[in-house]
Protein backbone atom coordinates (compact mmCIF):
# COMPACT_ATOMS: atom_id res chain seq x y z
CA UNK A 1 0.00 0.00 0.00
CA UNK A 2 1.18 3.25 -0.52
CA UNK A 3 1.55 5.09 2.35
CA UNK A 4 0.94 8.65 0.60
CA UNK A 5 -1.91 7.44 -1.04
CA UNK A 6 -4.00 5.10 0.94
CA UNK A 7 -7.51 4.06 0.05
CA UNK A 8 -10.86 5.74 0.74
CA UNK A 9 -13.08 3.58 2.69
CA UNK A 10 -17.22 5.35 2.47
CA UNK A 11 -18.76 4.49 5.46
CA UNK A 12 -22.29 6.25 6.06
CA UNK A 13 -21.71 9.00 3.72
CA UNK A 14 -18.07 9.81 5.24
CA UNK A 15 -14.91 9.04 3.09
CA UNK A 16 -12.22 8.22 6.02
CA UNK A 17 -8.28 7.14 4.75
CA UNK A 18 -7.15 3.30 5.47
CA UNK A 19 -3.54 4.18 6.95
CA UNK A 20 -0.88 1.19 7.64
CA UNK A 21 -0.44 0.71 11.43
CA UNK A 22 1.95 -1.70 12.48
CA UNK A 23 1.60 -3.70 15.37
CA UNK A 24 4.26 -4.64 17.92
CA UNK A 25 3.64 -8.47 19.42
CA UNK A 26 4.56 -8.48 23.00
CA UNK A 27 6.35 -12.33 23.85
CA UNK A 28 5.53 -12.47 27.65
CA UNK A 29 2.36 -11.82 29.37
CA UNK A 30 4.53 -11.06 32.46
CA UNK A 31 6.33 -8.22 30.71
CA UNK A 32 2.93 -6.41 29.98
CA UNK A 33 4.59 -2.64 28.45
CA UNK A 34 3.49 0.49 29.09
CA UNK A 35 3.36 4.09 27.43
CA UNK A 36 6.29 5.63 29.24
CA UNK A 37 4.37 9.14 31.02
CA UNK A 38 4.81 11.29 33.46
CA UNK A 39 2.44 10.96 36.61
CA UNK A 40 0.96 14.32 35.64
CA UNK A 41 -0.20 12.53 32.30
CA UNK A 42 -3.23 10.73 33.80
CA UNK A 43 -4.97 14.07 34.92
CA UNK A 44 -7.53 13.70 31.33
CA UNK A 45 -8.45 9.94 32.37
CA UNK A 46 -11.35 8.85 33.11
CA UNK A 47 -11.73 8.34 37.37
CA UNK A 48 -15.50 8.48 38.14
CA UNK A 49 -15.76 4.65 37.96
CA UNK A 50 -13.78 4.02 41.40
CA UNK A 51 -12.91 6.26 44.59
CA UNK A 52 -9.85 7.88 45.14
CA UNK A 53 -9.48 8.95 48.59
CA UNK A 54 -7.43 12.09 50.05
CA UNK A 55 -5.33 11.00 53.17
CA UNK A 56 -2.92 12.78 55.17
CA UNK A 57 0.10 11.56 53.45
CA UNK A 58 -1.63 12.07 49.98
CA UNK A 59 -4.17 9.69 47.71
CA UNK A 60 -5.07 6.33 47.62
CA UNK A 61 -7.18 4.06 45.87
CA UNK A 62 -8.03 0.14 47.05
CA UNK A 63 -9.25 -2.36 43.86
CA UNK A 64 -10.09 -5.79 44.55
CA UNK A 65 -8.04 -7.97 42.53
CA UNK A 66 -9.30 -12.05 42.91
CA UNK A 67 -5.25 -13.99 44.04
CA UNK A 68 -4.98 -15.67 40.94
CA UNK A 69 -4.14 -12.54 39.04
CA UNK A 70 -1.45 -11.36 41.35
CA UNK A 71 1.18 -12.47 39.57
CA UNK A 72 0.27 -11.05 36.41
CA UNK A 73 0.23 -7.62 38.27
CA UNK A 74 3.82 -8.10 40.09
CA UNK A 75 5.47 -9.49 36.71
CA UNK A 76 8.46 -11.42 35.98
CA UNK A 77 10.57 -10.16 38.50
CA UNK A 78 8.87 -7.70 40.08
CA UNK A 79 9.21 -5.99 36.85
CA UNK A 80 5.44 -4.64 35.86
CA UNK A 81 4.78 -3.64 39.40
CA UNK A 82 7.82 -1.53 39.74
CA UNK A 83 7.51 0.23 36.01
CA UNK A 84 3.95 0.63 36.85
CA UNK A 85 5.06 2.80 40.27
CA UNK A 86 7.86 4.32 38.55
CA UNK A 87 5.68 5.75 35.79
CA UNK A 88 2.90 7.12 37.86
CA UNK A 89 5.15 7.85 41.48
CA UNK A 90 2.44 5.61 43.42
CA UNK A 91 3.20 2.87 45.41
CA UNK A 92 1.31 -0.24 45.04
CA UNK A 93 0.52 -2.59 48.33
CA UNK A 94 -0.36 -6.40 46.99
CA UNK A 95 -1.79 -9.28 49.63
CA UNK A 96 0.25 -12.11 49.90
CA UNK A 97 0.02 -14.43 47.37
CA UNK A 98 -2.95 -16.93 47.89
CA UNK A 99 -4.64 -14.84 50.47
CA UNK A 100 -7.67 -12.66 49.05
CA UNK A 101 -7.70 -8.50 49.88
CA UNK A 102 -7.75 -5.41 47.98
CA UNK A 103 -4.78 -3.44 46.52
CA UNK A 104 -4.00 -0.33 47.38
CA UNK A 105 -2.59 2.24 45.59
CA UNK A 106 -0.83 5.15 47.39
CA UNK A 107 0.52 8.90 45.90
CA UNK A 108 1.84 12.14 46.24
CA UNK A 109 -0.31 13.53 43.63
CA UNK A 110 -4.08 12.28 42.58
CA UNK A 111 -3.36 11.48 39.04
CA UNK A 112 -0.47 9.61 39.62
CA UNK A 113 -3.25 7.50 41.53
CA UNK A 114 -5.53 8.07 38.51
CA UNK A 115 -3.10 6.70 36.15
CA UNK A 116 -1.80 3.59 38.34
CA UNK A 117 -5.21 2.94 38.80
CA UNK A 118 -6.71 3.09 35.24
CA UNK A 119 -3.83 1.25 34.00
CA UNK A 120 -4.31 -1.31 36.43
CA UNK A 121 -7.57 -1.96 35.46
CA UNK A 122 -6.80 -2.24 31.65
CA UNK A 123 -4.16 -4.83 32.47
CA UNK A 124 -5.83 -6.90 34.71
CA UNK A 125 -8.58 -6.76 31.96
CA UNK A 126 -5.92 -8.30 29.22
CA UNK A 127 -4.95 -10.99 31.95
CA UNK A 128 -8.47 -12.01 32.59
CA UNK A 129 -9.30 -12.63 29.02
CA UNK A 130 -6.38 -14.94 28.78
CA UNK A 131 -7.92 -17.50 31.47
CA UNK A 132 -9.63 -20.66 30.76
CA UNK A 133 -13.22 -20.01 31.71
CA UNK A 134 -14.26 -21.60 35.59
CA UNK A 135 -18.21 -21.53 34.94
CA UNK A 136 -20.72 -21.53 32.67
CA UNK A 137 -24.77 -20.80 32.39
CA UNK A 138 -26.54 -23.69 31.42
CA UNK A 139 -29.78 -25.70 31.18
CA UNK A 140 -29.32 -29.25 32.35
CA UNK A 141 -30.67 -31.69 29.76
CA UNK A 142 -29.71 -35.00 31.93
CA UNK A 143 -32.99 -36.13 32.51
CA UNK A 144 -33.30 -40.46 32.29
CA UNK A 145 -35.43 -40.33 29.26
CA UNK A 146 -32.92 -38.12 27.45
CA UNK A 147 -29.72 -40.28 28.76
CA UNK A 148 -31.35 -43.04 27.42
CA UNK A 149 -32.08 -41.95 23.92
CA UNK A 150 -28.85 -40.22 23.87
CA UNK A 151 -27.34 -43.83 24.18
CA UNK A 152 -29.47 -45.85 21.58
CA UNK A 153 -28.29 -42.65 19.47
CA UNK A 154 -24.50 -43.82 20.48
CA UNK A 155 -25.18 -47.50 19.81
CA UNK A 156 -26.54 -47.05 16.79
CA UNK A 157 -24.11 -44.48 15.38
CA UNK A 158 -21.40 -47.03 16.56
CA UNK A 159 -23.42 -49.97 14.77
CA UNK A 160 -23.86 -48.06 11.63
CA UNK A 161 -21.11 -46.00 10.60
CA UNK A 162 -17.87 -47.10 12.85
CA UNK A 163 -16.24 -47.96 9.73
CA UNK A 164 -16.30 -44.26 8.47
CA UNK A 165 -12.84 -42.37 9.09
CA UNK A 166 -12.63 -41.30 12.80
CA UNK A 167 -15.63 -41.97 14.37
CA UNK A 168 -15.37 -44.11 17.42
CA UNK A 169 -16.74 -44.26 20.78
CA UNK A 170 -14.31 -41.87 22.25
CA UNK A 171 -16.14 -39.14 20.60
CA UNK A 172 -19.49 -38.93 22.06
CA UNK A 173 -20.56 -37.03 25.43
CA UNK A 174 -21.47 -38.10 28.68
CA UNK A 175 -24.96 -38.54 28.90
CA UNK A 176 -24.85 -37.57 32.54
CA UNK A 177 -23.51 -33.76 31.38
CA UNK A 178 -25.50 -33.39 28.58
CA UNK A 179 -26.68 -29.92 28.00
CA UNK A 180 -27.07 -26.40 26.70
CA UNK A 181 -24.51 -23.48 27.44
CA UNK A 182 -25.29 -19.93 27.76
CA UNK A 183 -22.25 -18.89 28.10
CA UNK A 184 -18.86 -19.09 30.05
CA UNK A 185 -17.36 -17.03 33.27
CA UNK A 186 -14.19 -16.68 34.67
CA UNK A 187 -14.91 -17.13 38.38
CA UNK A 188 -11.70 -16.22 40.20
CA UNK A 189 -12.38 -16.65 43.82
CA UNK A 190 -16.02 -16.96 46.13
CA UNK A 191 -17.02 -12.91 45.91
CA UNK A 192 -16.78 -13.55 42.48
CA UNK A 193 -18.97 -16.66 42.70
CA UNK A 194 -21.49 -14.63 44.73
CA UNK A 195 -21.91 -12.01 42.58
CA UNK A 196 -22.64 -13.97 39.57
CA UNK A 197 -25.50 -15.31 42.01
CA UNK A 198 -26.63 -12.59 42.96
CA UNK A 199 -26.91 -11.18 39.22
CA UNK A 200 -28.84 -14.84 38.62
CA UNK A 201 -31.15 -13.86 41.12
CA UNK A 202 -31.96 -9.75 39.98
CA UNK A 203 -32.85 -11.76 36.59
CA UNK A 204 -34.97 -13.42 37.56
CA UNK A 205 -37.19 -10.90 39.34
CA UNK A 206 -36.15 -8.34 36.14
CA UNK A 207 -37.53 -10.70 33.25
CA UNK A 208 -37.05 -14.34 33.66
CA UNK A 209 -40.28 -14.58 35.43
CA UNK A 210 -42.54 -12.94 33.04
CA UNK A 211 -40.91 -14.41 30.27
CA UNK A 212 -41.66 -18.14 32.04
CA UNK A 213 -44.82 -17.40 33.64
CA UNK A 214 -42.82 -18.83 36.55
CA UNK A 215 -43.62 -22.45 34.54
CA UNK A 216 -40.74 -24.85 33.38
CA UNK A 217 -39.91 -24.13 29.62
CA UNK A 218 -41.15 -27.72 27.75
CA UNK A 219 -38.57 -28.43 24.81
CA UNK A 220 -38.10 -31.10 22.50
CA UNK A 221 -34.51 -32.17 21.37
CA UNK A 222 -34.49 -33.61 17.88
CA UNK A 223 -31.59 -33.54 14.50
CA UNK A 224 -28.38 -33.59 14.26
CA UNK A 225 -26.27 -30.76 12.99
CA UNK A 226 -22.95 -29.99 12.23
CA UNK A 227 -20.66 -26.98 12.90
CA UNK A 228 -17.55 -26.70 10.53
CA UNK A 229 -18.28 -26.37 6.95
CA UNK A 230 -17.64 -29.79 5.57
CA UNK A 231 -19.28 -32.77 7.11
CA UNK A 232 -16.73 -35.21 5.87
CA UNK A 233 -14.44 -33.14 8.44
CA UNK A 234 -16.86 -32.80 11.40
CA UNK A 235 -15.03 -31.72 14.42
CA UNK A 236 -18.87 -30.72 16.60
CA UNK A 237 -21.93 -32.59 15.81
CA UNK A 238 -24.99 -31.22 18.22
CA UNK A 239 -28.73 -31.98 18.46
CA UNK A 240 -31.01 -29.25 18.55
CA UNK A 241 -33.55 -27.85 20.41
CA UNK A 242 -36.83 -25.74 20.16
CA UNK A 243 -39.43 -25.01 22.00
CA UNK A 244 -42.38 -27.49 21.74
CA UNK A 245 -44.91 -24.60 21.86
CA UNK A 246 -43.40 -22.96 18.67
CA UNK A 247 -42.20 -19.82 20.55
CA UNK A 248 -39.39 -18.06 20.90
CA UNK A 249 -38.89 -18.02 25.37
CA UNK A 250 -35.88 -20.03 25.31
CA UNK A 251 -34.22 -18.26 22.85
CA UNK A 252 -35.13 -14.80 24.81
CA UNK A 253 -34.43 -16.00 28.41
CA UNK A 254 -30.32 -17.65 27.03
CA UNK A 255 -30.17 -14.05 25.04
CA UNK A 256 -31.62 -11.59 28.18
CA UNK A 257 -29.32 -13.21 30.78
CA UNK A 258 -26.41 -12.97 28.31
CA UNK A 259 -27.14 -9.36 27.45
CA UNK A 260 -27.46 -8.66 31.37
CA UNK A 261 -23.86 -10.52 32.34
CA UNK A 262 -21.79 -9.29 29.50
CA UNK A 263 -23.34 -5.89 30.66
CA UNK A 264 -21.69 -6.88 34.19
CA UNK A 265 -18.52 -7.40 33.62
CA UNK A 266 -19.07 -10.79 34.26
CA UNK A 267 -18.96 -12.36 31.22
CA UNK A 268 -17.66 -11.61 27.13
CA UNK A 269 -19.46 -11.38 24.23
CA UNK A 270 -19.03 -13.30 21.45
CA UNK A 271 -21.92 -14.07 19.60
CA UNK A 272 -25.14 -11.56 18.70
CA UNK A 273 -27.59 -14.19 19.76
CA UNK A 274 -26.64 -17.52 21.93
CA UNK A 275 -26.12 -20.90 19.86
CA UNK A 276 -28.90 -22.95 21.60
CA UNK A 277 -27.31 -26.56 21.18
CA UNK A 278 -26.50 -30.25 23.23
CA UNK A 279 -23.20 -31.75 22.20
CA UNK A 280 -23.51 -35.45 21.28
CA UNK A 281 -20.18 -35.89 19.71
CA UNK A 282 -16.70 -33.73 19.73
CA UNK A 283 -13.92 -34.38 18.51
CA UNK A 284 -11.65 -32.80 21.52
CA UNK A 285 -13.15 -35.92 23.99
CA UNK A 286 -11.13 -37.95 21.62
CA UNK A 287 -7.89 -36.07 22.52
CA UNK A 288 -9.00 -35.13 26.48
CA UNK A 289 -10.83 -37.72 27.73
CA UNK A 290 -11.05 -35.83 31.06
CA UNK A 291 -12.28 -32.71 29.87
CA UNK A 292 -15.68 -31.63 31.05
CA UNK A 293 -17.32 -31.57 27.20
CA UNK A 294 -18.62 -28.28 27.82
CA UNK A 295 -18.98 -25.71 25.54
CA UNK A 296 -17.55 -26.51 22.19
CA UNK A 297 -17.31 -22.86 20.91
CA UNK A 298 -14.94 -21.14 23.62
CA UNK A 299 -12.05 -21.95 26.24
CA UNK A 300 -8.45 -22.91 25.43
CA UNK A 301 -9.18 -26.39 24.83
CA UNK A 302 -10.89 -25.33 21.56
CA UNK A 303 -7.58 -24.78 20.21
CA UNK A 304 -6.23 -28.04 20.91
CA UNK A 305 -5.18 -30.11 17.36
CA UNK A 306 -7.63 -32.30 16.56
CA UNK A 307 -8.37 -34.70 14.18
CA UNK A 308 -12.24 -34.60 12.23
CA UNK A 309 -14.31 -37.63 12.03
CA UNK A 310 -16.59 -38.27 8.85
CA UNK A 311 -20.18 -37.03 9.65
CA UNK A 312 -21.83 -37.63 6.18
CA UNK A 313 -23.46 -41.09 7.06
CA UNK A 314 -24.16 -39.72 10.41
CA UNK A 315 -26.06 -36.36 9.18
CA UNK A 316 -27.73 -39.10 6.67
CA UNK A 317 -29.03 -41.39 9.01
CA UNK A 318 -29.81 -39.52 12.03
CA UNK A 319 -30.73 -36.19 10.50
CA UNK A 320 -34.21 -36.30 12.50
CA UNK A 321 -32.87 -38.29 15.52
CA UNK A 322 -35.49 -37.64 18.37
CA UNK A 323 -34.19 -37.91 22.07
CA UNK A 324 -37.14 -36.86 23.57
CA UNK A 325 -38.93 -33.93 25.48
CA UNK A 326 -37.45 -31.97 28.45
CA UNK A 327 -38.97 -29.97 31.12
CA UNK A 328 -36.30 -27.17 31.39
CA UNK A 329 -37.04 -25.78 35.41
CA UNK A 330 -33.79 -23.62 35.99
CA UNK A 331 -30.67 -22.31 34.91
CA UNK A 332 -27.62 -23.18 36.46
CA UNK A 333 -24.09 -21.91 37.47
CA UNK A 334 -22.27 -24.53 36.52
CA UNK A 335 -18.82 -25.35 38.00
CA UNK A 336 -16.29 -27.27 35.29
CA UNK A 337 -14.00 -30.15 35.68
CA UNK A 338 -16.82 -30.98 38.37
CA UNK A 339 -19.69 -33.42 38.84
CA UNK A 340 -22.12 -33.66 41.36
CA UNK A 341 -24.29 -36.58 43.00
CA UNK A 342 -25.95 -37.14 39.72
CA UNK A 343 -22.59 -36.74 37.40
CA UNK A 344 -23.84 -33.38 36.03
CA UNK A 345 -21.55 -30.54 36.49
CA UNK A 346 -21.81 -29.12 40.44
CA UNK A 347 -23.94 -26.13 40.76
CA UNK A 348 -22.15 -22.66 42.27
CA UNK A 349 -25.60 -21.19 42.13
CA UNK A 350 -29.45 -21.17 39.97
CA UNK A 351 -32.00 -19.33 38.79
CA UNK A 352 -34.97 -21.83 39.16
CA UNK A 353 -38.46 -20.94 36.84
CA UNK A 354 -41.16 -21.48 39.26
Amino acid sequence: MDVLRPPLIRIGGRVYRKNLVQEQAFPHEEEEDFYAVGPGDGADEPSDAFVVEETERGFQCRVEVPSPLYKYIIGKKGETKKRLETETRTSISIPKPGVEGEIVITGQQRSGVVSARTRLDVLLDSFRRRQPFTHFLSFALNQPAIQDSFLQFKEQVLEKCSKDHGVSSSLFQNPAKLHLTLGTLVLLNEQEIQKACDLLQRCKEDFVDQITGGQPLTVEVAGVEYMNDDPAMTDVLYAKVHMKDGSDRLQMVADQLVERFVASGLMLKEWDRVKLHATVMNTLFRKDPTEERNNTMTGKSSFKERESFNGQNILKLFENFYFGEVQLDSVRLSQRFSSDASGYYATSGQLCFS
